[in-house]
């Protein structure tokens, strides 16, 4: 990601955002549980999340939707202002793997782009996401 200021007038249908690789630690979805305060133990206790059905502790959708947001909100700078997001999730994610996000836009407005996110690991879909963020003009800058 850039960290540059990307301006409404800069972005076209059809842009494509920088594949953004996230590795999978178990550190990464605990303290990812913890932050977003769900402490539901599948996501902390690999041992509760085995007898619950899953063969390991796996990433809560609170998680997934903040690293989906900073995938978007870094690609558009400082100044973009998040305004909706949307998630369906797939596949868990679980540590020892790794999730990549690609991201294309779908719609720009006068003020606003909508952006499809693709979550991806080596099971599959992950996550499915639309980001709504408004640009500044550049004449704001």
């Amino acid at each position: 990601m850039s960290g540059t200021q990307i301006t409404i007038e800069q972005v076209s249908l059809g842009d494509t955002l920088p594949e953004l690789e996230i590795p999978l630690t178990r550190t990464v979805i605990v303290a990812g549980a913890l932050a977003t305060r769900d402490y539901e133990d599948v996501h902390h206790d690999p041992a509760q999340a085995e007898r619950r059905g899953t063969p390991d502790t796996y990433m809560s959708i609170n998680h997934t939707n903040g690293l989906v947001g900073r995938y978007v909100t870094d690609w558009a700078g400082p100044a973009a202002r998040m305004v909706r997001l949307s998630t369906r999730l797939g596949v868990p994610n679980f540590p020892g793997d790794v999730m990549r996000l690609t991201g294309e836009v779908v719609g720009v407005e006068e003020d606003t782009v909508r952006v499809a996110v693709r979550g991806m690991n080596s099971k599959g879909g992950h996550a499915i996401s639309e980001v709504t963020v408004r640009l500044p003009r550049g004449s704001e800058q």
